[in-house]
This record gives structure tokens, C-alpha cells and sequence, in this order.
């Protein structure tokens, strides 16, 4: 890993690093050094390359240590776990079949023995990127967007997972619907995922039985 700080301002760095699993080993590590006390920070918010540190309390000396820091690119096993009950039933369910090159049945049973995790947040209040699938399966947007995408649609693009947390436009491929709520103002927190947060997704059948699970 060989990070790079930019000033933000007078109290932000954004660091850039070489690959995504950089980027989420450094965010694992971060808040590790910020809940043991060892580091202050007001905010961290990782992007798909990036972690923006904000609230930073001495921004040019933390930019100079950052690549003298031993960050280890293992799983964080302490993460909690997310369960997302989905119906494997999405009208794009057949394309990526052919593109997989497999049964439109051995989607959903690719797709649930996955282990996944939330490398960031973004698009809108809610919607986690959620990696884990290996790059052979990673599958090209829609050549078309839909206008409106359903709350509840769990969908791929390029090598990530996600779930439409309410209806917006879309050019994500759709293979399966959900009842889990990703977004509620009223609870805290209110994303049912945050980034670091391990994902799985459980096949259940066409009756709905509810929605996502923390455990």
C-alpha cells in the first residue's frame, strides 16, 4: 500500500491508495486507531480508492507518517454481519446467467454462497458497494438505464453488489428482489449498512417473509 494525503482545507487529508482492498484495509485500520485513542478524527468516509479524513487535529503530520503505517490487507472477523433475505427473481436474472455462463437457476446460488462486504457507501442515503464477487463474474452496466428502479432491487455492475434502497433511476443489472429496508430516518443508525459491514444474502422463496437482519 503506498498511500497519498492531499490537503483538504485546513483540517482534512484525502488519501488516495493503489486498490479498493487498500482502501478498506486503511479504513479498518483508521478506526481501529481511532476507537483505541491513538488517532483523531472527526470523520471517515472511504470511496472505492479513497479514505477523506476529516475533523484531522495535526493533517500535515499524519500525512507524513500514513506510509510508515503497518496496515495489514487481512478481513476484519469482528465486523458485524448483515443477513438479506432476497428472491432471486430479477428481470435481468437470464442475461447474467449467459454472461456467467451458467443456469439462470445458478445465479442465486453463486450470488448466496458469496461472502460479501460493504467497501463504501454512495449514490444515495443507503446504497453500500458491496464487494466479494471474484472479477470473472463482474458483469457491464444496462446499454440502457431504467428511468425507475424499485426499492428492494438487488443488483450487480461491474464487480459490485448493490440494493436500491428506494426507487431512482438505474443501469444496474437486477437478479433479485429484497424486503429489507436500507434506509430508515427514524432508527439509529438509520443505513442498515455501513462501510466494513459483512453481508449475506439468503435465498428465500416467492412469499415474502421480511426484510435484513443484524446479527
Amino acid at each position: 500500500m503506498t498511500p497519498r494525503a492531499l490537503p483538504v482545507g485546513e483540517r482534512a487529508l484525502l488519501v488516495e491508495l493503489d486498490s479498493g482492498e487498500a482502501a478498506r484495509a486503511l479504513h479498518a485500520e483508521i478506526l481501529r486507531r481511532r476507537a483505541a485513542g491513538t488517532l483523531r478524527v472527526t470523520e471517515v468516509v472511504p470511496a472505492a480508492r479513497t479514505v477523506l479524513l476529516d475533523g484531522v487535529a495535526e493533517p500535515d503530520r499524519l500525512a507524513a507518517q500514513l506510509p510508515c503505517w503497518d496496515v495489514p490487507l487481512t478481513e476484519d472477523l469482528a465486523a458485524p454481519t448483515v443477513e438479506i433475505a432476497v428472491r432471486y427473481d430479477g428481470p435481468d436474472l437470464v442475461d447474467v446467467a449467459a454472461h456467467w455462463g451458467v443456469a439462470p437457476r445458478e445465479v442465486g446460488r453463486i450470488h448466496a454462497g458469496t461472502g460479501f462486504r460493504v467497501a463504501f457507501c454512495g449514490f444515495a442515503p443507503g446504497f453500500g458497494y458491496l464487494t466479494g464477487l471474484p472479477e470473472s463474474l463482474a458483469v457491464p452496466r444496462r446499454s440502457t438505464p431504467r428511468t425507475a428502479v424499485p426499492p428492494g432491487a438487488v443488483a450487480l455492475a461491474g464487480p459490485y453488489t448493490g440494493v436500491y434502497p428506494r426507487t431512482s433511476p438505474g443501469g444496474w443489472q437486477l437478479i433479485g428482489t429484497t424486503d429489507a429496508v436500507l434506509w430508515d430516518a427514524t432508527q439509529e443508525p438509520a443505513a442498515l449498512l455501513a462501510p466494513g459491514t459483512r453481508v449475506r444474502f439468503v435465498p428465500e422463496a416467492a412469499e415474502p417473509r421480511g426484510g435484513g437482519r443484524r446479527r
